[in-house]
């Protein structure tokens, strides 16, 4: 394995576990079939795949808009989202599942959702002029202990996906779906509050008539909104919605001050052991014994990635612990300045229900030994493990190389990060 692999794999998992911390809108249920939605990495795609969610291509570090921009275009559908190459069909009164690849439970703030008509090919309007009108929004559900229990909360109890329904009374045509959360974790200081819209095309069908005025997204919020600057690590009675009213089709609308009974968010424990694995590896010494010492392995979180040329409809790391042990023996070699170390890495991830997701994962290690206190440090491209030594072997299989080592390693991490993929969703919880 060259030098230059090992940098690209390294690189290339740095960037996809920050890409991968918030997440997007990776897939779009209406009427039972799942639709593909924007992934990262179809900027690594030639040409990428035509979907029915706006490309944000620009956005690489999967952030967001901040207060200081809500009078520009980025707050329309993302950082310089661009349109979308089709649509979606789906019946007015109908509901559409948005699946995110992630959410962390840190991030709590309300859940928006809003159509703007295209008055014509969404493929091709100018996305300043869209006028967007409210048809769902949930904020807070218990704040009775902080920082609540919010409908971000809610969001990840089902399997990071949100439903938003159409309303029955609007007029057929060509829609833009803007579904949006915004994270309050930081909102009480100023230009704290974080907001991440995605947007979808939709061909809404039916027979309605309604025409709800709207406002361009470059108006929807001030800086100074009572929901967008607040501190969520006080106890709160209430919470106002930020944006426009909802829009009343002749159901019940959501309050917009919102406050009530808890709901539980839920996690599925995935447990996946990696097996046991003997390298033979090179050291200062000459064979002779070593003086043991032990030490305790710390928590590493297992990486997920995605490479150039390889389909992936998302990128999916959730932002929870997964927590890796890994007891290593170490034993005198028996010539040519080797020592033989034996390893067994465990771990636990605790995962979100996602679609599977083909990874493909370059990764590198290496193992060092040194003499002084006999201390082991495997090290791969995001993470460093000291391990504990202790004092019997096996001998590497014949045969086997450093490179060998290496794949077994790479493996183990990509077998972890497996056992945490989310499964099909189901639109049940939001």
């Amino acid at each position: 394995m060259s030098f230059s692999t090992v940098a690209f794999a390294a690189s290339a998992l740095a960037l996809l576990s920050t890409v991968s911390a918030h997440g997007t809108v990776s897939g779009i249920v209406v009427d039972g079939k799942l639709n593909t939605g924007y992934s990262p990495s179809f900027q690594f795609s030639n040409p990428p795949p035509v979907v029915a969610g706006w490309s944000i291509p620009e956005d690489l570090d999967n952030g967001f808009v901040a207060p200081a921009k809500f009078q520009d275009p980025d707050i329309i559908c993302h950082v310089g989202a661009t349109n979308a190459g089709t649509s979606i069909t789906v019946a007015a009164g109908s509901t559409v599942d948005l699946q995110w690849t992630t959410w962390p439970e840190s991030h709590k703030g309300p859940v928006i959702d809003y159509l703007a008509s295209c008055y014509g090919e969404c493929e091709t309007v100018d996305k300043t002029s869209l006028k967007f009108f409210k048809i769902g929004e949930e904020g807070l559900i218990d704040g009775a202990t902080a920082p609540g229990n919010w409908a971000s909360d809610k969001l990840i109890a089902n399997s990071n996906t949100w439903v938003a329904t159409i309303p029955a009374d609007i007029a057929p045509g060509n829609y833009v779906l803007r579904h949006e959360i915004i994270a309050l974790h930081s909102a009480y200081d100023a230009n704290g509050a974080q907001n991440y819209p995605q947007c979808i095309n939709l061909i809404v069908t039916g027979s309605g008539t309604a025409e709800p005025a709207g406002v361009v997204g470059t108006e929807l919020y001030k800086s100074t909104d009572a929901g967008i600057l607040i501190d969520i690590y006080k106890t709160l009675a209430s919470y106002v919605i930020p944006g426009p009213a909802l829009y009343n089709s002749g159901a019940a609308p959501a309050p917009v001050e919102s406050s009530a009974a808890t709901v539980a968010p839920t996690s599925i424990v995935a447990p996946s052991t990696i097996a046991p694995s003997t390298i033979a590896v090179p050291t200062t010494s000459t064979g002779a014994p070593f003086p043991f010492t032990n030490s305790t392995a710390p928590a590493v979180p297992t990486p997920t990635a995605t490479f150039p040329g390889v389909p992936n409809d998302s990128v999916d790391a959730p932002e929870l612990p997964t927590t890796t042990s890994a007891p290593v023996v170490v034993a005198p070699g028996t010539g040519d300045d080797e020592d033989i170390v034996t390893g067994t890495t465990t771990a636990v991830a605790t995962a979100s229900q996602q679609p599977e997701v083909p990874s493909v994962c370059d990764s590198a290690a290496t193992v060092t030994v040194t003499s002084a206190g006999a201390t082991v440090t495997v090290a791969a491209p995001a993470t460093t493990v000291t391990v504990t030594v202790t004092a019997s072997a096996k001998p590497l299989p014949s045969g086997a190389t450093f490179d060998d080592v290496l794949s077994w390693f790479s493996n183990g991490v990509k077998n972890a990060a497996a056992g945490g993929r989310r499964r099909h969703a189901r639109a049940v919880r939001l």
